[in-house]
């Protein structure tokens, strides 16, 4: 799946106070795409969705 047929999404972790600037999440099965809104066609970060999580959990505390 190319990045351009993922559905992207504003992360709820990101709240910025300017609306542009934040962190946008696509979700297939086996990857979560990570990418910076102003730069939406720049390098974009790939995880497993294990490390999503533990990621997360580390970032909650």
């Amino acid at each position: 799946m190319s990045t351009a047929e993922l559905h992207w999404f504003k992360s709820s972790y990101s709240s910025s106070s300017e609306p542009d600037s934040c962190v946008e999440v696509a979700t297939t099965p086996t990857t979560i795409h990570l990418r910076d809104s102003k730069t939406p066609d720049t390098a974009q970060l790939k995880i497993t969705p294990s490390a999503w999580t533990e990621f997360l959990t580390y970032a909650a505390k």
